[in-house]
């Protein structure tokens, strides 16, 4: 059984940093490529971060460029997202997701996501 559990939001305050972490289960994960969206209520899902298979290249969106960095450890079939200086404005449910080809920015190329964790900030 295919699994991507989100762990690691919760509700700090502008300027503070979370580690979210995304574990995999029930598929070869050094053959996916890993992507961190977001969706914020009543908003689209959008692309946050990528990954490579091996971990190599790495892709942000510009609004969290500089501040967010994406990593994998493929030994522990898990993908991290550090998340820094957080603005009100990253306040959202982030989700991860596997997508079988190479990274993409589209949410509709991935093939397996997760539920999600949430991620509060208070100006």
């Amino acid at each position: 059984q295919v699994q991507l559990v989100e762990s690691g939001g919760g509700s700090v305050q502008a300027g503070g940093s979370l580690r979210l972490s995304c574990a995999a289960s029930g598929f070869t994960f050094s053959d996916y490529a890993i992507g961190w969206f977001r969706q914020a209520p009543g908003k689209e899902r959008d692309f946050v971060a990528s990954i490579t298979r091996g971990g190599g290249i790495t892709y942000y969106a510009d609004s969290v460029k500089g501040r967010f960095t994406i990593s994998r450890d493929n030994a522990k079939n898990t993908v991290y997202l550090q998340i820094n200086s957080l603005k009100p404005d990253d306040t959202a449910l982030y989700y991860c997701a596997a997508n079988r080809g190479s990274t993409s920015r589209s949410r509709y190329t991935y093939d397996y996501w997760g539920q999600g964790t949430q991620v509060t900030v208070s100006s």
